[in-house]
């Protein structure tokens, strides 16, 4: 299920500026979605960067579960990179980028220093798959709109140079995935996320899966959000028919309209309506490949 194949030219030629690009700029700012950060990295990322210095920020951790978050954090400090979990939206966390990235990058004043180099002017690459949030992040920084967001993947068409204030300078570049997702667990995280343009899945399969993934960890949410009676014993369809009639998803003769209800609640999990949930956590990966 869900061996979705997902790669456009336009994707191809942005891995191939990345390549290029890396080698101007000081570090890389990694975004990764906080409420699936392992299954939104490339894993192309690491043959592309080489040695450059990496920032992994978490994004919409305001939508992810907050005790998970500090446990990615944990896991990425574990694996020798500090991450920080980031809301675009409100602010919270930005700040912390720009003392961050001068932490990781002492060094190169050091060596500038030693140059007779004073300029303490940083240029950095934002990189991240499709609908991580990378404008709304740069827009954030730059404290304006320099940037079009959007949430739906391919929005960000072409890379570009933001000046900050911070004395840095960012290079946004489009989101690119990767050829084929190995594990199908990682192509429904995606899916369900919104990284994945809707067009190549199947929605009623990606929201049943998605109904017996709550009902397992947020048991509660389905609920409390659609005010719905179901025991917890019922199966995923039950769900998802009763949420189409409180939403009134529903074809002519009183139909179910399936499709219809799978984009509510998958547009409501986008939208954190649901509460504040994570598609996985560190011990999944474990679970997941032994």
């Amino acid at each position: 299920m869900l061996n979705i194949q997902w790669f456009p030219g336009h994707m191809a030629k942005a891995k191939r500026e990345i390549e290029e690009d890396v080698q101007r700029v000081d570090i890389v700012f990694e975004l990764l979605d906080a409420r699936l950060p392992l299954s939104s990295q490339n894993p192309l990322v690491p043959s592309m960067l080489k040695e450059k210095p990496r920032l992994i920020l978490l994004t919409k951790a305001d939508l992810a579960d907050p005790t998970i978050n500090q446990k990615w954090i944990q896991y990425f400090a574990q694996q020798g990179f500090s991450a920080l979990a980031i809301d675009a939206q409100s602010g919270r966390g930005v700040e912390q980028i720009f003392t961050e990235a001068r932490k990781s990058l002492a060094h190169l004043f050091a060596t500038r220093k030693k140059k007779g180099i004073q300029s303490e002017w940083i240029r950095a690459m934002i990189i991240g798959i499709p609908n991580v949030g990378k404008s709304s992040l740069i827009n954030r920084m730059a404290k304006r709109a320099k940037t079009q967001t959007g949430n739906r993947p391919g929005v960000t068409k072409a890379k570009q140079w933001i000046r900050l204030k911070e004395k840095m300078e960012l290079l946004d570049t489009p989101g690119i995935l990767w050829p084929k997702f190995e594990e199908p667990i990682v192509g429904f995280r995606l899916a369900v996320s919104g990284a994945i343009k809707e067009e190549v899945f199947q929605k009623e399969e990606v929201a049943l899966k998605f109904i017996a993934f709550l009902l397992k960890r947020y048991p509660t949410a389905l609920c409390q959000r659609y005010r719905l009676t179901l025991q917890e014993t019922e199966e995923p369809l039950a769900y998802l028919e009763a949420i189409a009639q409180k939403r009134g998803c529903l074809k002519k003769g009183g139909v179910v309209d399936y499709e219809k209800a799978a984009m509510v609640l998958l547009q409501d999990f986008r939208a954190g309506r649901l509460g504040r949930i994570s598609l996985e956590e560190p011990r999944d990966w474990k679970d997941e490949t032994t």
